[in-house]
């Protein structure tokens, strides 16, 4: 029987442990093993959509479970929700409400600001989706409604006390499990690669993929390292006390696609240690730090073995004690390997020669690693095991093993277990609760009075029950401490185990056993009882999602700077396309996006007016505010009124030349001085990405890029009301379809849509510079190669996708192949949209100039989307493809 009988009021904090979830069984194996919560997802709106999942019918009898044991149900609603999903999510979300559940982990903005609509007091979680890397982030979340914040797995031990400090909403961090490359919420590989997005659960899990790495147009020989964007599985078990110091509020194990024996395992592992620590942190008989050193030592022996049978790809602690780009990706295989049993030595008559490792017995799977995890590997099962000297001579059943496919130096890994998973697995089998959480018991009683019992759990329920009989007088055997304990703590096949007993009984009284023993199970009963009924949050009925739908828009309601002098949302899509050929403020807007000063000089040479430069080093902002200055002084002084060839939609009285610049996708503790280096360039405005950039530029012109997940009306109105971005660039996980539904039902001109681009796939805090064309750890000994090479990735298929690195060293892989969304752009202008934006990594300056030349061409009318399309992939051999945009059969 396990219970957790050391609980008491500590000075530090016990992080709450969070278990996933995948269906009825893994709820059982983490509920059996300790945990205090478990989270899991519906068979909708959640990031694992192919987790088997719960359904909606499923929600009162797993929460009447999970309270009944005193644990916690937290429900993922962590996916971005389209604009006609609003309906179907708002009657989703009540139905959650009113089942009881204790709290929603949620991605979407808009969904956050419909639940806070629908109930004053549910809580919401804001999901590491969201990519909250900073306290700005968390007071963001914390402006939405959310009552607590799970981090960025990228956030070390140090930025987490930063953000710890300068907070109050309780913060939870994953602490086991696998670990996306990616930054959560900012991957879209998946949506790149396949049209299956990341961000609407469906990822493919392309980081798991091998990759060569090409760098100056040459392969570079990485030997067996072909997993080049394939993290470790996190492991924070040796800084678990570190973490318990840092005062976060919940620990979460990673898994919700993994199987119950899986989430028995690593809970039970977690469990147990964190419960050491929290004793060994609050006896203080240990000198300061130590309490972690003891987990360190226990977690390489049983704890640490139970860690790598239930699931590794290596273990690690992550970006916990910061960036160690030589040891988060080794790179050498991206799928579950298990324990490392040692190499093999020789091959005779039938038997395996290895030097052992680790322990292995008859019945455990292994696998033989020749370095190609890419292929069908050689493994078996474990017929027989004898020693030999220093070497371990393995056998195998005759049908079970092919001898002439294993070599001499393979690698052995032992991937199976049986004897460990049947432990496991009985230890959620049956019926009857195996974990037992404490209540604590007061007793008070004299002679001639009913003896009265008040019981309390730790979740702060308590019940009060009196025996049917008065108390006597006790002549011999009298109602004692020792008695009490050993009559009221039989609580066998009870979700309760006794706590602390304070008896308050002064005198030598007696009770019969029988009474006893009625007073316990009473106790439990009304304790069962209270923890069974469903939580009651308050629920509005006569709101709706519509309420919180933008209005048509007047004047005095627009974003800050916004130069539009009518309102084209509230006019007749014909009647704004037919006023737009006389309207220089309706016609259609082209903006460039580049990423060095020679892409600029030749954007500058096309007369385009809006310019958006992301380039590695903010430091050239300067210069290229300067250029953009230069040409508008060149503007002014030109009296000439005559149209080039290549100035790209200007007018006689064009409007001159803007310049924005981007700061990095992610901004962590301690960056604000890349926020001062890129405003120091005075640049006319700047496109946000993250929290902390809308904070820093709250007094500057603003326009919100794709990363801030604008998938829906609430999501707009709420940046454009609350922000006063100027436009917002609609979320690149929107097909064709979704993003007319969200022009229709928010004024257009609040958008700008990407319509040609390199897709980027990852964007990440794994460097793959330093990795592997240096041997440095970080920015500071890595020599910096990404300043010398131009480097590609490329892929099974042979596509070349292209690496680059920003000011804080953090990596994106863009799709090697441009997509356009050409084909769309008259239906976009029928429905009111004006701004269009394209972009470009590694163009050269000619091909800027010619692609900037047909867009402008497409934007004038002049020519067809199709026809663009083909003439880029034939003279430009860009390789444009139509992309993910390109859902329906729509053509212009």
């Amino acid at each position: 029987m396990k219970s957790d009988r050391s609980l008491s009021l500590l000075s530090l904090q016990r992080p709450e442990l969070l278990a996933p979830a995948g269906n009825w069984e893994c709820a059982k194996a983490a509920v059996e093993n300790g945990a205090d919560a478990i989270y899991f997802g519906l068979d909708r709106f959640n990031a694992r959509m192919r987790a088997q999942n719960f359904t909606e019918a499923d929600l009162p009898s797993l929460m009447k479970f999970l309270h009944l044991r005193g644990v916690k149900g937290y429900l993922t609603v962590n996916t971005l929700i389209f604009p006609k999903e609003l309906a179907e999510a708002q009657q989703y979300l009540r139905t959650i409400i009113a089942a009881g559940v204790d709290a929603v982990i949620v991605q979407d903005i808009g969904i956050c600001r419909l639940i806070r609509h629908l109930s004053p007091d549910f809580p919401i979680h804001a999901s590491t989706q969201m990519t909250i890397t900073t306290a700005a982030g968390v007071e963001f979340a914390k402006s939405l409604g959310c009552q607590l914040v799970v981090l960025a797995r990228e956030c070390s031990l140090k930025e987490i006390n930063k953000i710890q400090q300068q907070t109050s909403l309780p913060l939870e961090v994953f602490v086991h499990g696998a670990l996306c490359v990616a930054y959560s919420g900012q991957c879209l590989t998946s949506e790149a690669l396949g049209g299956r997005s990341a961000n609407r659960g469906e990822c493919a899990q392309a980081c798991r993929m091998p990759y060569d790495l090409i760098a100056d147009g040459q392969i570079v020989d990485l030997g067996e390292r072909k997993y080049l964007l394939s993290p470790q599985d996190l492991a924070g078990l040796d800084v678990l006390a570190d973490l318990v110091k840092s005062g976060v509020s919940s620990l979460k194990i990673e898994g919700r696609l993994k199987a119950p024996e899986y989430v028995a395992n690593v809970t039970r592992v977690y469990r147990q240690a964190l419960d050491r620590v929290m004793e060994e942190l609050d006896t203080g008989t240990r000198r300061r730090g130590d309490a972690g050193k003891v987990v360190q030592q226990i977690s390489v022996s049983q704890e640490h073995y139970n860690l790598e049978m239930a699931f590794s790809r290596g273990l690690y602690t992550g970006w916990f004690s910061g960036i160690n780009n030589q040891e988060l990706v080794h790179a050498r295989f991206g799928k579950k390997r298990g324990v490392y049993l040692g190499e093999v030595t020789r091959i005779h008559n039938g038997q395996i020669a290895i030097k052992l490792e680790a322990p292995v017995k008859p019945g455990d799977g292994i696998v033989f690693d020749c370095g190609h995890p890419e292929t069908k590997e050689e493994g078996g099962r474990v017929y027989g095991v004898m020693s030999k000297g220093k070497e371990t001579l393995l056998t195998f059943g005759r049908s079970d093993l092919n001898l002439r496919r294993v070599h001499v130096g393979d690698k052995v890994w032992k991937t199976s277990d049986p004897e460990l998973d049947k432990q496991l697995r009985q230890s959620f089998a049956g019926e009857n609760p195996q974990f037992q959480r404490p209540i604590d018991l007061e007793i008070y009683g004299e002679v001639g009075e009913k003896l009265v019992a008040i019981a309390r759990d730790r979740l702060g329920n308590i019940v009060q029950v009196e025996s049917e009989i008065p108390l006597v007088a006790a002549h011999t055997k009298p109602l004692d401490t020792e008695r009490l304990q050993e009559q009221l703590g039989r609580l066998g096949n009870t979700p309760f185990c006794l706590g602390t007993l304070t008896n308050h009984i002064t005198t030598a009284i007696m009770l019969p056993v029988s009474e006893l023993n009625r007073i316990r199970r009473e106790i439990v009963t009304q304790l069962e009882e209270l923890r069974s009924q469903p939580k009651r949050w308050e629920l509005y009925p006569d709101v709706s999602f519509q309420d919180l739908l933008p209005k048509k828009q007047h004047a005095g309601t627009r974003g800050r700077g916004d130069t539009e002098k009518q309102d084209a949302g509230t006019r007749g899509y014909t009647e704004t396309v037919k006023l737009s050929l006389f309207m220089p403020s309706l016609s259609p807007s082209l903006i460039v996006l580049v990423r060095n000063l020679k892409q600029l000089q030749a954007a500058l040479q096309t007369g385009i007016k809006t310019l958006y430069c992301e380039f590695e080093d903010p430091r050239a902002y300067r210069e290229a505010v300067h250029l953009v200055r230069q040409q508008q002084q060149k503007h002014k002084t030109d009296n000439s009124s005559l149209l080039t060839h290549n100035s790209a939609l200007s007018t006689p009285n064009s409007p001159l030349p803007t310049i924005w610049v981007a700061p990095p996708r992610i901004t962590k503790p301690g960056e604000n001085w890349i926020l001062q280096q890129v405003r120091a360039c005075k640049a006319d405005g700047y496109l946000v990405r993250n929290y902390d950039q809308m904070q820093f530029f709250a007094e500057d012109r603003c326009i919100g890029d794709f990363s801030l997940n604008v998938a829906n009306p609430l999501t707009a109105d709420y940046f454009r009301q609350n922000f006063g971005l100027e436009r917002l660039t609609a979320s690149y996980d929107l097909n064709i379809n979704q993003l007319e539904d969200l022009l229709t039902s928010c004024p257009p001109e609040w958008f700008e849509v990407t319509i040609h681009q390199h897709m980027p796939m990852f964007h990440m805090e794994h460097c793959v510079f330093c990795a592997f064309l240096s041997e440095g750890t970080d920015y500071t000994n890595c020599g910096r190669p990404c300043e010398k090479h131009e480097v590609k990735l490329k892929d099974r298929v042979g596509s070349e996708h292209i690496l680059k690195a920003d000011v804080g060293c953090r990596n994106t892989v863009f799709n090697g192949t441009a997509q356009t969304g050409a084909e769309y752009v008259h239906r976009l202008m029928e429905l009111g949209l004006r701004h269009f934006r394209i972009e470009f990594v590694n163009e050269t300056p000619a091909q800027v100039s010619k692609t900037i030349h047909y867009y402008s061409q497409l934007l004038q009318g002049e020519i067809r989307g199709s026809q663009l399309w083909r003439e880029l992939k034939l003279q430009n051999q860009l390789g444009v493809t139509r992309g993910p945009m390109g859902v329906s059969a729509l053509r212009s």
